[in-house]
């Protein structure tokens, strides 16, 4: 880090004269590398002759390979760093290549949206029980509950659990929130666990012991489906080999923030791309944990909710597929859903995520490939389950990069066309395509999200710390606890009052380590610029950013709640925890289906 230092405040000397403490000016010879002196560095570097001044003329000096860089030889150490380094780039260039793949898959499958078997007469509509698994939700109890009682459905034939594992306030709300609706005709019934065995798993599958529905419709406590959701989905199951149904996820708050901004983005590529993609395409496609609706039948012939791995959703999904069960999947209808807008929320979510699936493929691989399935689908089953694998190696990739500027400075462009362009492009551009293709899908008016790009990807590396961590945990077989996600009932962007609630989990002590690596790179910055190298400063930006983002966002987020605190009074402070909140007024829910991204 010294030697780092030293070398990018040394001096750099120049032609230029100074008199009288001011610049002289130097006439301009007509030759662009003389002019703008480091433009034509990369010729120099590989051999191209160099000018220099002999009196008032300018010469070319013999064409020489030799590197100027101080530090350079070309040596054990510097194939050991190009050669981990292009392994690492090959490794997520194949990955985006999957990702290309998906993005031609999905212009060429959108236009074929699944039809319905038949359709139920209204005096056939199959008995259907609402699953509402909870884990002190304090804050959006009484908003599910309200938003599922609105549903169109024959009241007769829906019954409503609600699944309380919480261990706070939340049990008093959700226990008046029943009795309430049972009180107004309501098949709901409030179920509570003391043991909290399985997590969310544990709660599913002890509520189907008494459900009464043939159909299970299943909702996170953020979620507040439209009332024509059972509509919807309902009519897809007249095909009695429809184990699942499922429509997209939509944002009440994805404009609150930047990370909601952001956010909206990552999981509209996920729902708009992905799931569109591999469900019409006949690969294996995964429930989401809600949203969706399942033949009972389905989940009991699969082995039922398991509670081994952090995603029980992907794993029955999984498992129910390969049984033969047909999965559906609605791209153009949505349930709008909060999103986190806490930064250590939003890293707690993806890593249970990222942890979660890659437990999946350790669990189910021998029987995925023992299946009669066609190899396409098999192969891509291990691109869906293994990709976050690339979290570790982008850990590496970042560490690499200052000395990955030491071992090539004295490499040109056509070294740099030939090996970095086609990694690069589908490692990073095949990103730009994969969001833009989402954003180009879903917005009318595009241009303010297609901004957002690069900073999305500065997210993704963002993650890379919190999320390698859960991948080698995964690797290595260590069992954790199910994490849930903060809600705080975030609606409008003037709303700050989740400051001062609870639920809110610390940073710990990986915010240092991406600050740390932040400063890394504009160390690593300085030294490009430093030495006329700008080549990797847009790719070195990107990653400034995202370690420093997620490492400063981590650390303020957490303190400012702790100062405010002693400014609430206790009015405000019950206002906060009470469930009196105003119902989702129709603004927020009419979300059109082509721009619902940022309601």
């Amino acid at each position: 880090m010294l030697l780092l230092l030293a070398m990018i405040a040394s001096p750099v000397t120049t032609n230029l004269c100074t008199e009288s403490g001011a610049y002289c000016v130097r006439p301009l010879t007509g030759n662009l590398c003389i002019d703008s002196p480091g433009y034509c560095d990369w010729l120099y570097k590989t051999g191209y002759p160099s000018p220099i001044r002999q009196g008032a003329l300018y010469v070319y000096t013999q064409a020489t390979t030799t590197n100027i860089s101080p530090l350079y030889q070309l040596d054990f150490f510097d194939w050991t760093v190009l050669i981990i380094y292009f392994g690492i780039l090959a490794i997520l260039a194949i990955y985006g290549i999957y990702r290309v793949k998906q993005v031609i898959d999905f212009w060429r499958y959108s236009r074929f949206p699944p039809q319905p078997r038949g359709e139920f007469a209204e005096a056939e509509l199959p008995r259907l029980t609402v699953q509402l698994p909870l884990f002190n939700e304090m804050y959006v109890v009484e908003r599910l509950v309200q938003s599922i009682t609105e549903i169109d459905y024959p009241r007769h034939l829906l019954e409503i659990q609600v699944l309380d594992d919480s261990t706070d306030e939340t049990v008093k709300i959700a226990r008046a929130t029943v009795a309430k609706y049972a009180a107004q005709g309501f098949d709901i019934h409030y179920i509570h666990r003391d043991d909290r065995t399985g997590f969310k798993a544990g709660a599913l599958e002890h509520g189907l012991k008494t459900a009464k529905g043939n159909l299970i419709a299943i909702f996170d406590a953020d979620f507040v489906p439209n009332p024509d959701f059972l509509r919807k989905l309902i009519h897809h199951f007249t095909d009695p080999i429809v184990g699942c149904a499922q429509m997209r996820w939509s944002h009440i708050n994805g404009s609150y923030n930047l990370l909601t901004r952001l956010q909206t983005i990552m999981l509209d590529g996920h729902f708009v791309v992905e799931q569109t993609t591999r469900n019409r395409s006949g690969n294996f496609f995964n429930f989401n944990g809600t949203a969706g609706i399942w033949r009972r039948e389905a989940i009991e012939m699969s082995g039922g909710w398991q509670h081994d791995t952090l995603t029980e959703d992907t794993d029955l999904s999984f498992r129910a597929q390969l049984m033969g069960w047909r999965f559906v999947y609605l791209l153009d209808e949505h349930a709008p859903a909060e999103i986190p807008v806490e930064i250590n929320a939003f890293k707690a979510q993806q890593r249970r995520w990222a942890k979660g699936v890659l437990q999946v493929w350790f669990k189910l691989y021998k029987r995925i490939w023992a299946a009669p399935l066609p190899l396409r689908v098999k192969v891509e089953i291990f691109f869906r389950l293994t990709g976050n694998i690339s979290y570790p190696l982008m850990i590496v990739t970042s560490f690499m990069q200052f000395p990955l500027l030491l071992v090539r400075y004295n490499q040109g462009l056509h070294q740099l066309m030939m090996l970095d362009l086609p990694l690069l492009f589908f490692s990073t551009v095949s990103v730009v395509f994969f969001y833009g293709t989402t954003i180009y899908y879903l917005d009318k008016k595009r241009g303010s999200r297609l901004l957002h790009l690069p900073l999305v990807m500065g997210l993704g590396i963002g993650l890379a710390f919190s999320n390698a961590r859960a991948v080698l945990e995964a690797l290595a077989g260590v069992k954790s606890d199910f994490i849930r996600t903060p809600k705080y009932r975030v609606e409008k962007t003037s709303d700050e009052s989740w400051k001062a609630k609870k639920y809110k989990r610390k940073h710990g002590w990986l915010p240092l380590l991406e600050l740390s690596f932040a400063l890394y790179f504009v160390l690593a910055i300085g030294y490009a610029v430093r030495m006329h190298m700008w080549g990797p400063i847009a790719f070195l930006l990107l990653f400034c950013f995202g370690y420093g983002y997620m490492g400063t966002m981590s650390l303020l987020q957490n303190a400012r709640p702790q100062r405010r605190m002693s400014r609430l009074t206790p009015t405000k402070l019950n206002a906060f925890i009470s469930g009196s909140h105003s119902r989702l007024g129709p603004e927020v829910c009419a979300i059109d289906k082509k721009s619902d991204s940022r309601p």
